[in-house]
């Protein structure tokens, strides 16, 4: 508590006409309404240079009346530096800032009393609702959802107030927005309270436009100077997705992620067919443009409609793998920030220390791995939002607001990638139930507000997505689970191995250890996981540590799949993940992804840690601490993706000629039929815009009876033959049944055309092809050409 009970705080600055009224309405509320004695209260009033009257009129009420004190600055410096001198040199429990037009009455002092005195926690600060237009329209609010921007007329708790202010840098305008936002990261109550303005305001004797605008510019010059903290840690970020990437934004005609498998031909794919279908007016949910005559469901795909379908114009403009590769350059960089915003925001002060974290968590090796083609894996800047969103309910202040924005983040998750989703929603609740266990008494405070917002976001979510949901589950070629086989957990060595695209990386090994390049889901590295071990020992006492350690060793044991081969024995274990793998859902996740939740929880560890080691005092200590981050970290950092030529489309396709070939609704079929293995022909499709259909393709759809998930169309007799000879085995003896099936499997296909482009072994699928359908092909251009479509012989 301070010297005084309340210390009112008015900058001036060419005010002589109006500061003596303020004075005096000011001293008589109050003195009616705390007293005049000689600690009730003071009035601090700080003339920023003025060059009339304003000091002696304050000095001559001063003279008067004792508690009246002025400070006197010798240059101008603006209204931000005369708050802050005075909020210093202020001794109240409590500080009022209010104008030198006193614009609000100081009876709606009563309001904001009666706003900082509720709730349990200590309040920093309650508003007047008086609003800065030009801070909202630079979207640069103090405190989220809150119309007012500025400390116009606040109440603040004093020894805050003077912290806040104390840290404050600028001197103009913008530090209202700066002192707010310095609160909100710390986690300090802030309340917004509707005042009353005044009818009658005293005019100044000559108008002074040039003053505002000045005073304008040069607070949206602050603005951009408040941020361009969280500005230069987004160009970073930038910068290093960019790296990442460069290898395809060198040519993005001609190269091809290396270790991208068939995945970049089907993402690509994905983006034009969302353009296609709404460019034309279809449901984008459902497409026949491969996998004739079944068809793909859409929304049972990873097909991103969240980013596809607002990125339309791009693609229209730029093409397919200008999207493809800026979702992935700008998803990853805007993932990272969003990870360095929610840390910033919940665990650490520095800047730089929870850029250090939103960087690991966004570019961790197997986020990495997974920007081989995988971009729902990468774009994942929802789920801090997310996840902030539920700490918000958590705290129980505006559970039907959190509940609402918590359900619309949620939706449009769902439309980025509902498996990142399940797996966040995973980890989310093995950190709930982990901080139950180390601090009960808090985590059940924060169960009922989470519990009515978790019921307010599925009363959100459920409308939004009736549809979609019964789309995907129930609709034309829905499945309802998807086999990954027996080795889809992580092997206990990957954990403490190096991803091949890491510095430390080997590609051998790190192949042996996952099922392929891009499923590489741990990799952390031996000393990454050492560190954030030391680190969890050395700041156990921190509940949310405890927490986040016993959140990440869970995810790493769930990550080792159903069974667990002890390394250089013969011994396999039951693993945990027996106990989710036939729920619901559960069934279609590949386990191995669950260690990616550890990503951002190293991250924060990491920005814990480099938080209190930049504030050791011993400069040994605070070396060995920074040795120490980066032994952990240097091993671990990314490669660029390696990226090879891309092969080139048929000239059949590119010029057109396919049109002579395939008629409407009938489907060209490449061979071999485009599977998981070689999916080239969907880019034919992509080059062709969609011209025509696809026997075969690479999605997701059902096989059999059960609707079991597989990857790529139900084959048939026709499309493993064609499979077969092309990687090796020798053309069976053609026989009138294998004819005959021929037959019948082009007729399901609706084929129109049996194309077949250069490639290994044409020779043998020429002369078998030509045996199956009994007559030889045409050479069209640079391929060979059977027709098949009705009325062929």
């Amino acid at each position: 508590m301070g010297a005084v009970g309340l210390s009112v705080v008015v900058p001036a600055h060419e005010d002589e006409h109006r500061i003596g009224p303020t004075l005096d309405a000011l001293r008589a509320h109050l003195d009616a309404r705390f007293g005049s004695g000689p600690g009730d209260w003071e009035l601090v009033v700080v003339d920023d240079a003025s060059t009339d009257a304003t000091a002696s009129l304050v000095e001559a009420a001063a003279a008067d009346e004792p508690r009246i004190r002025l400070i006197r600055s010798e240059h101008h410096r603006g209204r931000g530096a005369a708050l802050r001198a005075g909020v210093l040199a202020s001794a109240g429990g409590r500080v009022l800032l209010a104008d030198a037009g006193l614009r609000t009455p100081p009876a709606e002092l009563d309001r904001l009393e009666q706003a900082l005195d509720q709730g349990g926690e200590p309040a920093a600060a309650a508003l007047g609702r008086s609003g800065n237009r030009l801070v909202r329209a630079l979207g640069i609010p103090g405190i989220p959802g809150f119309r007012s921007d500025t400390c116009g007329f606040a109440l603040f708790d004093g020894d805050r107030a003077r912290a806040a202010f104390g840290a404050s840098v600028l001197d103009g305008p913008a530090i209202d927005a700066e002192v707010l936002r310095w609160m909100r990261r710390r986690g300090w109550h802030v309340a917004e309270v509707p005042v009353r303005r005044t009818a009658r305001q005293t005019t100044r004797p000559r108008p002074r436009p040039r003053r505002t605008a000045g005073d304008r510019r040069r607070a949206l010059a602050e603005l951009f100077r408040l941020n361009a903290g969280g500005l230069a840690v987004a160009a970073v970020f930038l910068a290093l997705s960019a790296y990442v990437f460069h290898g395809l934004w060198a040519d993005l005609d001609g190269r091809y992620l290396k270790d991208a498998l068939q995945d970049q031909n089907q993402w690509e794919w994905f983006v034009g067919v969302a353009t296609d279908n709404i460019t034309h007016l279809r449901n984008p949910l459902f497409t026949t443009a491969q996998g004739m005559p079944d068809g793909v469901n859409l929304m049972a795909n990873a097909t991103m409609l969240g980013l596809t379908v607002p990125l339309i114009p791009v693609t229209l403009l730029f093409g397919e793998t200008v999207t493809f590769a800026l979702v992935l350059t700008l998803g990853m960089a805007a993932s990272a920030w969003t990870w360095y915003w929610l840390i910033r925001r919940r665990f650490v002060h520095g800047r730089w220390a929870a850029a250090a974290g939103g960087a690991l968590a966004a570019f961790a090796p197997p986020m990495v791995s997974h920007a081989n083609g995988h971009p729902n894996f990468v774009v994942l800047f929802m789920i801090p939002l997310i996840i902030d969103r539920a700490l918000q309910l958590c705290e129980g202040r505006n559970v039907v607001r959190d509940g609402v924005l918590l359900g619309l983040f949620a939706t449009y998750q769902i439309f980025l990638g509902e498996e990142p989703l399940l797996i966040a929603a995973l980890g989310m609740m093995v950190f709930s139930l982990a901080y139950l266990l180390v601090d009960r008494r808090r985590a059940l405070d924060a169960a009922r507000p989470l519990g009515r917002g978790l019921a307010v976001a599925a009363a959100v979510c459920l409308p939004l997505l009736a549809f979609p949901l019964y789309w995907q589950f129930f609709g034309p070629q829905s499945y309802h689970s998807v086999l990954h086989g027996d080795n889809a957990g992580n092997s206990p060595r990957a954990l403490v191995e190096y991803a091949a695209r890491s510095l430390f990386g080997d590609a051998e090994t790190a192949g042996r250890l996952s099922l392929n390049t891009t499923e590489q889901n741990a990799f952390y590295g031996w000393p990454l996981l050492a560190f954030g071990a030391a680190v969890c020992v050395w700041m156990w006492r921190r509940t949310a540590v405890r927490a986040l350690a016993i959140t990440g060793a869970v995810a790493l044991l769930l990550s080792l799949g159903p069974w667990v081969p002890v390394p250089r024995t013969d011994v396999v274990l039951p693993g945990p993940w027996r106990l989710v793998v036939k729920l619901p859902l559960f069934e279609s996740v590949i386990e191995g992804r669950v260690a990616m939740v550890c990503a951002p929880v190293l991250g924060v560890l990491l920005a814990l840690a480099l938080d209190r080691i930049v504030r050791i005092r011993a400069r040994e200590l605070r070396t060995l601490g920074l040795l120490g981050v980066a032994a952990a970290l240097i091993p671990v950092l990314p490669l660029p993706l390696a990226v090879r030529e891309r092969a080139p489309v048929p000239a059949f396709i590119t010029s057109g000629s396919w049109k002579g070939y395939v008629k409407d609704g009938e489907a060209l079929v490449p061979v071999p039929l485009p599977d998981p293995g070689q999916a080239d022909a969907l880019h034919w499709q992509v080059e062709a815009d969609f011209g025509f259909r696809l026997a075969g393709g690479y999605f997701n759809g059902p096989w059999g009876p059960d609707r079991i998930g597989i990857y790529g169309a139900t084959p048939r007799h026709l499309s493993n033959l064609l499979r077969d000879v092309r990687y090796g085995a020798q053309p069976p003896e053609i026989t009138p049944q294998w004819r005959e099936q021929a037959r019948q499997d082009l007729e399901f296909w609706k084929a129109g055309a049996v194309v077949l482009p250069s490639q290994d072994r044409d020779a043998e699928l020429r002369d078998m092809l030509s045996e199956l359908l009994g007559r030889q092909p045409e050479k069209v251009q640079d391929v060979w050409v059977w027709r098949v479509g009705p009325g062929q012989p």
